[in-house]
């Protein structure tokens, strides 16, 4: 070997250790910013976790600083190749992906006999409307379908930053109703026993659809028997509840992290994050009508024993208003529809983790459907956090608590 070339092997190898260590150094900063309270099971499998994917983020930061590759396309690729797994299809359930109407999608069956027709699950994943896809479920769709005998449709909805709202919610209700129009033809599903649900922003996902369905009111094809709404983001009106002051620094969905995504969600102009967490957003006279849904008041006391403290009024501005106006319509912010239309939507489940930014969205919007006296089923998980549901049956990446989640879903749907 010549001296130009060992000059080169040792100058590649010097970058290769500066940027092994910068990243561990950018991700052990982040991690001295994390919270993960005693209370939560598996605390240092969390940490670890927590540490995988702000690696994952900070590689795929710099990638794209560099024009090498946008930060969310090598988030993709690292989860798809690395994070998720595809097992062999067990006995007694048949899995195939179709396309209703362009719409990609696929479908679990139980081979099971069955006397006269299944019940049926419409699923949205999670992941920001950023993240996430058909495989980051396959494990949770497989147990439901297998667990509680039920044709389940997870459903692969385009993603921001390419595709901005509503073409998410577009394509939620297009699957949607191919589904209930083939269900007992095609699949020997029972049409008017099919519940909707998905976890997080799928759970958004879930409920605007119920909404925009319950506001058309067209007849033509039977409504949602159920919706199932698992740790579930209903309102960008908020950000100070006290689930996001308590729990704003707890992986894997930081306060900051929510605002982003819903964001990305609208237009993916991320100069007015700020002014969004602070509540600058939001219309003066709209925030009598608001602080009567989001009211820490309505929240069980329980909620408060970990502090809270009352935000300061946010000063209204207007061109921030504008830039996310969409965001505080009911088809983005759920929680935030008129009780008319609440009112008509379906018996619903929803399931609210204690160290989650997002659980007083699923508490408060559980308040709001028993004053119009509609039918709920809460479950609340003590230990839990946002994602558990990612970490079912994933290997070394599994928690066990995420099985009580997916469980609670099964028994849910054995009762419709």
């Amino acid at each position: 070997m010549d001296i130009s070339s060992a000059i080169l092997i040792i100058g590649f190898a010097a970058l290769v250790a500066a940027f092994l260590l910068l990243v561990i150094g950018l991700v052990h900063s982040e991690l001295m910013n994390s919270d993960i309270p005693h209370g939560v099971r598996n605390s240092g499998k969390l940490h670890m976790v927590h540490g995988l994917f702000v690696g994952i983020a900070i590689v795929g930061r710099i990638l794209h600083r560099l024009s090498i590759c946008h930060q969310v396309s090598f988030i993709r690729w690292f989860v798809a190749c690395f994070l998720t797994r595809l097992n062999p299809v067990p006995a007694g359930l048949r899995v195939k992906d179709w396309k209703f109407s362009e719409v990609p999608v696929r479908v679990y069956e139980p081979t099971t006999v069955c006397e006269g027709l299944r019940r049926g699950l419409v699923y949205f994943h999670g992941g920001g409307w950023v993240l996430g896809s058909i495989d980051s479920v396959d494990e949770v769709c497989r147990h439901i379908a297998m667990e509680s005998d039920t044709t389940v449709v997870s459903v692969g909805y385009r993603l921001a930053p390419e595709h901005r709202y509503p073409a998410q919610l577009d394509d939620c209700e297009t699957a949607m109703c191919h589904f209930l129009s083939v269900a007992e033809a095609e699949f020997s599903v029972d049409s008017h026993r099919v519940a909707v649900g998905g976890d997080s922003t799928g759970g958004n996902l879930a409920a605007a659809l119920c909404q925009r369905l319950a506001r058309r009111e067209d007849g033509h094809l039977p409504f949602p028997c159920a919706q199932v709404l698992i740790y579930p983001a209903l309102q960008m009106a908020d950000f100070n509840l006290p689930s996001y002051q308590q729990n704003h620094a707890v992986p894997i969905l930081f306060r900051g992290r929510m605002a982003f995504y819903f964001l990305q969600y609208l237009s993916g102009d991320m100069s007015v994050c700020q002014d969004v967490l602070e509540g600058n957003h939001v219309p003066t006279e709209l925030r009598p009508s608001y602080k009567k849904w989001l009211s820490p008041s309505n929240l069980p006391p329980e909620c408060l024993v970990r502090g809270f403290r009352e935000h300061p009024p946010p000063e209204y501005d207007g061109e921030v208003y504008h830039t996310i106006k969409a965001g505080l319509e009911p088809e983005v912010s759920p929680l935030l529809a008129d009780d008319a239309v609440i009112q008509k939507t379906p018996p619903t489940f929803i399931l609210t983790c204690e160290y989650d930014v997002l659980r007083d969205d699923g508490i408060l919007y559980r308040k709001r459907l028993l004053d119009l006296e509609n039918y709920v089923t809460w479950q609340h998980m003590m230990d839990g956090f946002h994602g558990m549901i990612n970490f079912f049956n994933q290997g070394l990446l599994t928690f066990p608590a995420a099985v009580q989640v997916v469980d609670s879903v099964v028994d849910y749907m054995k009762t419709l």
